[in-house]
């Protein structure tokens, strides 16, 4: 079994042996190339940001370099290698910017249902990074990609709209969190709503604005679940423990759904510090909601979003416990659409179900490195269904 140091050298080595096959490609001051669709809206300088097209130095089906719902399975290569792919325009615009005919571009490259044609030219020649640091946060809400450079013109064509998105970006009246259910609710991608809430194009129109991708992923996961877990209210309970399970990436899921006729959702994660050590960090909601933003960030919401949806369409109810253990060899933080995916994978398993809470936690932490006492320690939900405490007993 490979080390996590000889993984991770693995990863730099294939990259340059990536850019310098590719460097005629990449590293010119113009590129021409299908884009997956893909656009990007950083965050620092805000309320000032720049936002841009993602464009890889090719032609065809590119779809798969920027939708997550299609990367699980997936290896860590593959995935750095399809985001490495993807070279980024910049330009600086206040948040506020939302009109104008560059804006009007990244909106229809958005919405746009197919790989489009695009072109670039930059005021340089795009630089990449591919210093791998174990310091970077391991729940960085954004996939990573490859070269960048500001833009000095970008133009696209070959588009086909999807009329989902097109139509809620016509209404005007309908506010960004009703706009987002709505094209969830009509089959749109995860990954595809937050792209277009990131261009400034759901909400009311006075209020419409550019919107940072990280944050915008951690928004769409938050208002789908939100809505998802008050519609599941009137559904009946599940009757039994169920313990869901599944890796990859070098990240360990454990979902418990515990049957209980309210809704209390708990995320634990475990990670290895540099120094071998096991951390960990939680967050946990009752019926009540949460009334804080999670210490463990955008991984919450996105565990939350693919819970609240399988028991959605299950038409049923229960409280949850996600365990998520992570491992030395995950050397890259991916983005928390793994988080999304892994937890989706596993609850499309068959389950293991248990008669009692004890049985189930001790199944879901058989193979993870942390103890179950630990995680029994650290488990508010667990305190709260031993000691029969419901949000009713605060009424």
């Amino acid at each position: 079994m490979s080390s996590p140091s000889d993984i991770k050298k693995r990863l730099e080595q294939n990259w340059i042996q990536f850019l310098k096959a590719n460097s005629t490609k990449l590293a010119l001051d113009s590129i021409d190339g299908s884009s997956p669709p893909a656009v990007f809206v950083g965050r620092y300088g805000y309320p000032k940001v720049r936002i841009g097209p993602m464009i890889p130095p090719s032609h065809g089906d590119t779809a798969i370099l920027d939708r997550p719902e299609l990367w699980a399975g997936r290896s860590l290569e593959e995935i750095a290698n399809y985001r490495l792919s993807l070279v980024r325009g910049t330009f600086a615009m206040k948040v506020n910017d939302t009109l104008g005919r560059y804006i009007e571009n990244l909106q229809e490259l958005a919405m746009s249902e197919r790989p489009a044609e695009s072109e670039a030219t930059f005021e340089k020649k795009p630089l990449a990074d591919i210093e791998l640091d174990r310091e970077i946060t391991l729940n960085t809400e954004a996939a990573p990609f490859g070269p960048a450079a500001p833009l000095k013109t970008f133009k696209t064509s070959s588009l086909t709209a999807d009329q989902r998105i097109e139509s809620a970006y016509y209404d005007g009246d309908l506010r960004a969190s009703d706009a987002m259910v709505e094209l969830y609710q009509k089959g749109v991608d995860v990954s595809s709503i937050h792209k277009v809430l990131s261009v400034g194009m759901l909400g009311q129109k006075k209020s419409r604005k550019l919107v940072p991708t990280r944050w915008s992923i951690s928004a769409t996961d938050d208002t789908i679940s939100n809505r998802l877990v008050e519609e599941n209210k009137t559904n009946p309970a599940i009757d039994i423990f169920e313990v869901a399970q599944y890796s990859h990436l070098a990240n360990y899921y454990s979902v418990i759904l515990v049957p209980d006729d309210v809704w209390n959702f708990e995320m634990i994660e475990s990670w290895f510090t540099n120094s071998g050590q096991i951390a960990t960090g939680s967050d946990y909601e009752d019926a009540r909601g949460l009334d804080h933003y999670p210490t463990i960030a955008g991984a919450y919401f996105a565990a939350r979003l693919a819970v609240a949806e399988h028991l959605a369409n299950r038409r049923r109810k229960a409280a949850a416990l996600v365990l998520r253990e992570i491992h030395p060899e995950y050397v890259m933080p991916l983005g928390v659409w793994q988080i999304r995916e892994g937890v989706r994978e596993a609850l499309k398993k068959p389950v293991q179900k248990f008669e009692t809470l004890d049985s189930a936690m001790s199944f879901a932490c058989a193979n993870l490195s942390v103890s179950r006492h630990e995680i029994v320690r650290k488990s508010k939900l667990w305190q709260g269904f031993k000691s029969q405490t419901r949000i009713t007993d605060f009424a």
